[in-house]
């Protein structure tokens, strides 16, 4: 961990390179009036939308949506089953995966059917919800959808070759909507107050106590509850697909965690809001996950506690290419021989799906390195099969 100081503030930064336009985004959080105590950036980081990936900002009294991120409560989920892989045939392996892919839309696919309301959040009244309410019959063909881009499905094994389920996923387009929508309400009302941080920044923020705040924040709650049921329901058509072929598995709880939200915490003596887009909470015991990219590691961790990085680890390994630049430089031939080489099953036969390769990504290892007083590695898991959608 360096520390660097931007306009006058402290930065914790647990990586030694950060790319010049997420060190731009980096100096403008420095420069909030409302930012708390120090801002923290994970070794997974890269420039975003207004904040960077991979960012911890504690606040005094507001939140600010694109510290959250368009997709709210995007994050992981995992379990271990009790069969060894080495078990399993391939042609069994074959056969789960495509179940898998009759039973979960990737990509921009959606139900054909609307699912049951059972699988929603329960405890909500989302009339109250003006973005919620007004997605509510979307939302029941959007629920156990996996979605696109960084979003998957594997199925991989430990060091001691046990098989384990990780998806990563979010709220779908229900997070975008009410991101998009709240963002466009604090860029208004920070207008309208003559606001001191720029408009060029794009982090405007929503004071506590004002109608607008208690809204966004409601409707950020039930986001981050969907993506929970989304990522739930998901697993359990996926432990269903696998034990129509191994009737006799058996899994563990699961293991769940978000890395784009923002919640009150308690942090050097202080209530504050903290932001976490693109980054892990990683208090001292909790379990957690941090995926590589395609064909690469993940890990199960623990979390450390550590406070200068307000408890928190990142989500990932963190992009060196964007999309369009690993569709664009990166061999589909060198990709696919090298998931071919680890007996990986995958999909991968378009430039498109470069974008997640490898190559785009930093090195996992590196990343896990450089965050060793963050985490405590549980598990190292390798992929046998990966499925995702553009």
């Amino acid at each position: 961990m360096v520390t660097r100081v931007f306009n006058g503030r402290y930065v914790r930064i647990w990586t030694d390179y950060v790319e010049e336009s997420a060190v731009e985004q980096i100096s403008n959080l420095a420069s909030l009036p409302f930012l708390y105590h120090h801002l923290a950036i994970m070794p997974d980081v890269h420039a975003g939308n207004g904040m960077p990936i991979g960012g911890v900002l504690p606040c005094q009294g507001v939140v600010i949506p694109h510290a959250v991120g368009a997709d709210i409560g995007c994050g992981m989920c995992a379990v271990k089953s009790s069969y060894l892989v080495d078990n399993i045939s391939r042609e069994q392996l074959e056969t789960i995966v495509a179940r898998i892919r009759e039973l979960v839309p990737v990509g921009t696919d959606h139900h054909a059917k609307p699912q049951s309301e059972e699988y929603l959040p329960q405890g909500f009244d989302i009339s109250n919800l003006e973005v919620v309410s007004g997605a509510a019959d979307k939302i029941l063909y959007w629920i156990g959808t996996l979605g696109g881009g960084n979003h998957f499905i594997e199925l991989q094994r430990d060091e001691q070759g046990y098989l384990w389920v990780m998806i990563h996923s979010g709220s779908r387009q229900l997070g975008h909507c009410v991101g998009c929508h709240y963002n466009e309400v604090a860029q208004r009302l920070n207008r309208q107050w003559y606001s001191s941080v720029p408009e060029r920044y794009n982090l405007a923020f929503l004071p506590e106590g004002t109608a607008e705040f208690d809204a966004y924040w409601a409707e950020m709650e039930y986001c981050v509850e969907f993506a929970l049921a989304n990522r739930r329901l998901i697993m359990e058509r996926i432990i269903g697909a696998i034990r129509q072929t191994l009737p006799q598995i058996e899994f563990e709880p699961m293991i769940n965690i978000a890395h784009n939200y923002a919640a009150y915490e308690e942090h050097f003596g202080h209530q504050v809001i903290v932001h976490r887009k693109g980054a892990t909470r990683a208090a001292e015991g909790v379990l957690g996950i941090i995926p590589g990219s395609q064909g690469t590691a993940s890990y199960i961790v623990e979390g450390l506690g550590n406070p200068e990085s307000f408890c928190s680890c990142s989500h990932g390994a963190g992009r060196v290419l964007s999309r369009n630049a690993a569709r664009r430089e990166l061999d589909l031939n060198e990709e696919i021989e090298r998931l071919n080489r680890q007996g990986i099953i995958h999909s991968i036969t378009t430039q498109e799906d470069l974008d997640e390769a490898a190559g785009a990504y930093k090195d996992i290892d590196t990343v896990m390195a450089n965050q060793a007083d963050l985490v405590r590695v549980v598990a190292r898991l390798l992929p046998v099969a990966v499925i995702k959608g553009h």
